[in-house]
């Protein structure tokens, strides 16, 4: 079920509905094609209400996951099969259908349009076979072939990419994305993995059970996120996420790190800005450093668990030395080599993202002082 939301997108622009199974995005996507009708509200499509109108009447193409190819028919039978439903009956009835001068100017049209959409999807050789001399990924090139030869004003794409293996996906990923820039037309694209998501599109639609959590670019998602749904669902590897209690003893705040007493001083001025109460302190991965274990420093003790060797990076997996719970670092490969001997890290405050007890975000600006400290400021609507 999804909730009331309110969703513009610009002509030409790729927009990725990301979230969850079971969060909506495909629902909202038959909602667009027509394939469902939303109990209140309208869509319209090139500022006309489609509310009402059925699939065919939306001048919108869909791919879909399974691909969906008729197995009896050639590739270019495949690719032509949009162009000779939207003929004129009279084109498409058998036998007598080719007296007339609509059959003629559909098999001129499909003989231009099928080998130019063939040649643009490296399809041309393949015009001749049957989906089952495919492989999976030419199998999506057809299907994609398939929704650009009618000419759409806009292309709805749910999961595409699931049923390939990762190679194919990185490549299949680039050539959906040429298709865009050479076509300028509006792309709606469902996905549940995020790494498609923040490669892709232009604007990312996150959702979480039928509400829409946010909307942005992909780095406004996850530099900026508004709650901390947003903040853990987007990043590989995950955000680190800590628990923070602000006590307050004799008017001076005592923050709880994960249950025990944060002796970092500037943990003390961080107490000071957000005050009593329960609060999730994240960290991506990469906003934090290797540092000294000492008394009195800025740091947060680990220990190492161990590590993953990804080539151009080394993933640190650790746990805190005070509850023993989870955290993640991701370090250059020339660190990788000395990654298990990292017994603190040093957070880079200026990315610290705070969040209340309800998960939404609470900012705050990290600013120097003369001693190298830092202190900080509540921003927006927090200040």
């Amino acid at each position: 079920m999804l909730h009331e939301l309110q969703l513009s997108v610009e002509p030409g622009e790729f927009i990725c509905l990301l979230g969850p199974s079971g969060c909506g995005k495909t629902t909202l996507l038959r909602i667009i094609a027509g394939l469902l009708f939303p109990t209140t509200g309208s869509v319209n499509i090139a500022g006309r209400d489609v509310t009402g109108m059925t699939p065919s009447e939306r001048n919108i193409a869909m791919v879909f996951q399974s691909y969906a190819l008729y197995p009896h028919k050639t590739v270019w039978e495949n690719i032509a099969f949009p162009l000779r439903m939207r003929a004129p009956r009279s084109a498409r009835l058998p036998l007598v259908g080719r007296f007339f001068p609509s059959r003629r100017a559909l098999e001129d049209e499909i003989r231009q349009k099928v080998p130019a959409v063939a040649e643009a999807l490296g399809l041309k050789a393949l015009l001749g076979r049957k989906p089952h001399e495919l492989s999976g990924g030419q199998k999506q090139r057809v299907a994609l072939a398939r929704a650009l030869v009618r000419d759409p004003s806009l292309f709805l794409m749910d999961e595409p990419l699931s049923n390939l293996d990762a190679k194919l996906r990185t490549e299949t990923r680039r050539e959906i994305v040429e298709l865009h820039e050479r076509t300028q037309k509006t792309f709606v694209y469902v996905t549940h993995d995020q790494v498609e998501a923040m490669t892709m599109a232009h604007r990312i639609v996150l959702l979480n059970g039928g509400c829409v959590q946010q909307i942005g670019s992909p780095l406004e998602l996850y530099d900026d996120p508004e709650n901390l749904f947003t903040a853990s669902f987007i990043g590989t590897p995950t955000i680190n996420m800590l628990a923070l209690e602000v006590l307050m003893k004799q008017a001076k705040p005592r923050p709880l790190l994960e249950g025990a007493f944060w002796c970092a001083p500037t943990a003390g001025l961080l107490a000071e800005a957000l005050g009593p109460g329960r609060y999730t302190l994240a960290l991506r991965p990469e906003a934090a450093q290797p540092a000294a274990s000492e008394p009195g420093a800025d740091v947060i003790a680990l220990a190492p668990e161990y590590c993953e060797e990804m080539g151009n990076e080394t993933i640190l997996w650790s746990l805190l030395s005070t509850s023993g719970k989870g955290f993640c670092l991701r370090l250059p490969r020339t660190s990788g080599r000395n990654a298990m001997a990292v017994q603190a890290v040093r957070p880079d405050w200026t990315r610290l993202l705070v969040f209340d007890e309800a998960g939404r975000r609470i900012r705050l600006k990290a600013v120097p002082d003369a001693n190298g400290r830092f202190r900080f400021h509540r921003t927006g609507a927090d200040a």
